[in-house]
């Protein structure tokens, strides 16, 4: 069973969303395990049609701060109380647009365990540092940040998404040998670094995956699952990659 995410960013309103679920749990045959991330606004609404069903609901993001003077942000613990079972963590549009680093991703990943809520951690390397022969040096430091202070038993509630900056939403990807090769170094770097049950490690691709590539991806070596992001938006090419 393959664990396949969506992630809608910042797009579509109530009666969308709402469409969208209702048509995607007439679609989905329970042959994977699917995270659906709405907006924030539409995470009850979310929770609500998918009860009961195969369908997870996950938030794009949550407060580095427990509750208090955070105006405009969404603690852990609403998150939980909305519905949400899983959040996603340190994407590299936070990390650009919003300058979140180590030490910010380390705490809200702290609080979200907290909080009872399973962890998507997203990393990956640009494209300067790609072409620097970086990838190794960016994941391994990525993810000693991310895991600092954490207890065993903690690891295995995050699923690792391997996203490289330079192919989100760029229709450019990576050979599937690639992500086999970084599947297989962040579990080397957990097993060194902080557990020797490494294997049990979820490992997830995003970055420009679709209906076309999605099954070559799936099927790489190491990889548990894929991270969707643009292709979620239509139900129909989601609902076809859930099938893989």
């Amino acid at each position: 069973m393959k664990k396949i995410i969506a992630n809608f960013k910042m797009n579509m309103v109530g009666e969308e969303v709402k469409n969208y679920f209702i048509k995607l749990l007439a679609k989905v045959n329970g042959k994977n395990q699917v995270i659906v991330c709405p907006p924030y606004p539409y995470l009850s609404l979310a929770g609500y049609i998918a009860k009961g069903s195969q369908i997870e609901i996950g938030a794009q993001n949550i407060c580095d701060e427990e509750e208090g003077k955070c105006t405009g942000e969404v603690s852990g613990k609403m998150l939980k109380d909305c519905g949400a079972g899983y959040v996603i963590i340190g994407h590299s549009e936070r990390k650009s647009k919003y300058r979140e680093n180590g030490r910010i991703i380390n705490k809200k990943i702290k609080l979200a365990l907290k909080n009872g809520l399973k962890v998507i951690l997203c990393i990956g390397e640009t494209v300067t540092e790609k072409n620097l022969g970086k990838t190794k040096e960016v994941i391994k430091n990525q993810i000693e940040e991310a895991f600092k202070g954490l207890y065993e038993n903690e690891l295995f509630n995050i699923t690792i998404a391997y996203e490289p900056v330079w192919a989100i939403g760029t229709g450019k990807t990576p050979t599937v040998k690639d992500v086999e090769m970084v599947a297989k170094y962040v579990r080397e770097i957990v097993c060194a670094d902080f557990s020797p049950k490494a294997e049990k490690i979820e490992v997830v691709y995003g970055g420009s995956v679709d209906n076309k590539n999605c099954s070559s991806f799936a099927k790489a070596k190491g990889i548990n699952g894929l991270l969707v992001g643009g292709a979620s938006l239509d139900v129909d090419n989601f609902a076809q990659i859930c099938k893989l």
